[in-house]
Order: structure tokens, then C-alpha cells, then sequence
């Protein structure tokens, strides 16, 4: 069987534009112009946060599911949500 998890995923920050997370050793910036969904979320639905598995993050509240390389590559990833 599979150990625990020791992978660390927290929001450390949230402003106007968007939030950070540190993942592992590394802050990560989500600004809602790239991720939309998350705009009218509220703090406690933002802070709830899962990391299910390495390279995925996992939003219950909101039922968003967020590949880690889409956040750290949102070029990559042109489709967006239009709210």
C-alpha cells in the first residue's frame, strides 16, 4: 500500500487579482484573468483545496479540477471560461 502523502498544497494569499499557492517548495500565482472560476468564489471555498494525486489540484466546493502544468503554463491552455 502506499505511503501518506507528503506533498504540502496551502493558499497562501488571495487579493483583488487573483491567489497564490505554495506547492511543495514553489508559489504559484492564479490570477483570475487566466482562471475565471474562481473570481466570485469565496475565501473559504478557494481555501479548500485537495491534491488527489502529484500534478493535479482538486477544488470540491467548486467542483474545479486543475492540472498543476496549466497553472504554471496557462499559455499553454488558451480555452477559458466566459463569465
Amino acid at each position: 500500500m502506499p505511503g501518506a502523502a507528503t506533498s504540502q498544497v496551502e493558499v497562501t494569499n488571495i487579493s483583488q487579482h487573483g491567489f497564490w499557492l505554495l506547492l511543495d517548495s514553489r508559489e504559484l500565482f492564479l490570477s483570475f484573468e487566466d482562471f475565471p472560476w474562481f473570481k466570485q468564489a469565496t475565501v473559504a471555498a478557494i481555501l479548500r483545496l485537495e491534491r488527489p494525486v502529484p500534478g493535479h489540484l482538486h477544488w470540491p466546493d467548486l467542483d474545479i479540477d486543475l492540472a498543476v502544468d496549466s497553472i504554471e503554463h496557462p499559455e499553454r491552455y488558451p480555452l477559458k471560461s466566459k463569465l
